[in-house]
């Protein structure tokens, strides 16, 4: 297991943004991101870092960045070490495994969801409306059921807080039409063959969320892709309807900062050793999972 990395700072490399488990760099024609293990819940970053937590979500995105360029065009250059620029190099053995040298796209404004089955704030709006993002689903579904088929529900990118679930029409109003049914083209046809890929693997991928931008006047993907951060991962084995599902992810954190009854406001409390420990393999079970080998 390597040090956990929850800051960095890269002398004579500018910092473009620090997100809560992000940071972006400018390397003039590229882009550096470097994932962190960083965890965040409740909408506010913990003082702990979880163990290998960065290097899995970034190599899993690099594994289906791989597997998915058939499909759509990614904004991939390098995660080699010795693609690094000069300046990097003294910070080799922190980077390795966790950054990527990326193209410079501009991004779209919205963030491109898709939902296999009903859960999270698409089970509320269910449970209000009978529809997701304005649409219309079956009567009598209940939460985490398997939906007849994917769902575009696209969301606002907010700075702080949550996105906003918007309808098809309000994307197109942002994108315009052509560009707004490409990208939910593009999604629906990513998120079909990784569904398809992780559940002959044990895994349901029950949701995720893909963004996308423009790089030389074609749509690329881009950021983070299919991780336990961008996605609800559910254990086939367990997967039950009628009720919310275990995941991979920082589930342990959640029910633990519930558990204390925390009021998801500043100080925010430190996670107890078993809670990180617990984490951190569920974020490695599900890369070994998907790729059939362990974390290098």
């Amino acid at each position: 297991m390597r040090p956990v990395v929850t800051r960095t700072d890269y002398e004579g490399i500018r910092r473009i943004s620090r997100g809560k488990v992000r940071d972006m760099y400018d390397l003039e024609d590229q882009v550096l991101i470097v994932v962190t293990d960083r965890l965040s819940a409740f909408d506010h970053v913990l003082p702990n870092g979880i163990p290998d937590k960065g290097r899995v979500l970034n190599l899993l995105t690099e594994f289906w960045l791989e597997k998915t360029k058939h499909i759509v065009k990614n904004h991939l250059i390098s995660t080699d070490v010795d693609d690094l620029p000069s300046p990097l190099c003294p910070y080799k053995e922190e980077l390795e495994g966790r950054f990527m040298l990326a193209k410079k796209a501009e991004m779209l404004p919205v963030e491109c969801v898709v939902r296999g089955y009903l859960s999270g704030s698409g089970w509320n709006d269910y449970r209000r409306t009978g529809a997701v993002c304005g649409i219309r689903l079956p009567e009598g579904l209940k939460e985490s059921d398997r939906l007849p088929e994917p769902i575009f529900t696209p969301s606002t990118k907010a700075e702080t807080g949550h996105d906003e679930n918007i309808s098809f029409e309000a994307a197109t109003s942002l994108l315009g039409e052509s560009l707004a049914r490409r990208v939910r083209e593009l999604t629906l046809s990513v998120y079909n063959y990784a569904a398809d890929y992780a559940l002959q693997r044990g895994i349901i991928i029950a949701d995720t969320k893909f963004e996308f931008g423009l790089y030389e006047g074609e749509v690329i993907l881009c950021d983070e892709v299919l991780t336990p951060d961008s996605s609800r991962f559910w254990p086939a084995s367990l997967y039950e309807p009628g009720k919310s599902q275990p995941s991979f992810d920082k589930q342990f954190v959640r029910d633990y900062l519930l558990s204390i009854r925390w009021n998801k406001e500043p100080p925010v409390p430190v996670l107890p050793e078993e809670v990180v420990s617990r984490t951190s393999e569920k974020y490695r079970e599900a890369y070994e999972r998907i790729t059939g080998h362990p974390l290098p």
